[in-house]
């Protein structure tokens, strides 16, 4: 594996870096322009939604490593959800201004579709598309699945692009429902995939 494509543990001094990755990878993304309908000023947005996630959230909670041009988050199971403090709930809330009850809405219709049984989550999973194609993406991807293997665990995900469904298919997700935000907002495709033994293809 060429050493940029490889997975390395996302580090406090990474965040800049890790953050304008994701803006950019996430720059198209149904979801991320439903909640961010806005034009100007969008990326720096993204990248501090990103921040947020990674320093308040996934971060301390879950498994987050990054290559030289992708990143993933993943919550391994029984990672406690914590409620958001006030100033992390300050900070959505100027990032979304009036868009920010679209985030309960969609948060609320994923909750009620997630899955009971113990697995580990992939929450985002993102590559700079300028360097899409060579590999990172599956890097990271084969990285936390080894470890949920390891465990002899299942992997969940909603992806909210349709076009990445036929990328988690060949690692061996399969499509388990659909979630419809309502007023306009994009279609969530929930996956799963069985812990298996070896994930090399």
């Amino acid at each position: 594996m060429h050493s940029t494509n490889t997975p390395k543990p996302i580090e406090t001094g990474d965040a800049p870096e890790v953050t304008r990755i994701l803006a950019r990878a996430f720059g198209d993304d149904p979801m991320m322009l439903w909640l961010f309908p806005d034009e100007e000023g969008r990326e720096g947005r993204l990248a501090q939604w990103f921040d947020v996630m990674l320093s308040q959230k996934y971060g301390p909670l879950g498994h987050c490593e990054h290559t030289d041009a992708a990143a993933a988050f993943w919550t391994p199971p029984g990672t406690a959800e914590q409620h958001p403090d006030e100033g992390t709930l300050a900070r959505i809330n100027g990032l979304l201004g009036e868009h920010t009850a679209r985030l309960g809405e969609m948060l609320e219709l994923v909750g009620e579709a997630t899955p009971q049984e113990p697995h580990w989550y992939l929450a985002v999973l993102g590559a700079d598309p300028a360097a899409q194609g060579n590999g990172h993406g599956a890097a990271l991807l084969l990285s936390g699945l080894a470890k949920a293997d390891a465990a002899g665990l299942p992997t969940h995900l909603e992806s909210s692009k349709e076009t990445n469904i036929g990328f988690y298919e060949r690692f061996g997700f399969t499509v388990r429902g659909e979630i419809h935000v309502p007023g306009g907002g994009p279609t969530l495709w929930s996956m799963w995939r069985e812990a298996r033994g070896d994930v090399r293809r």
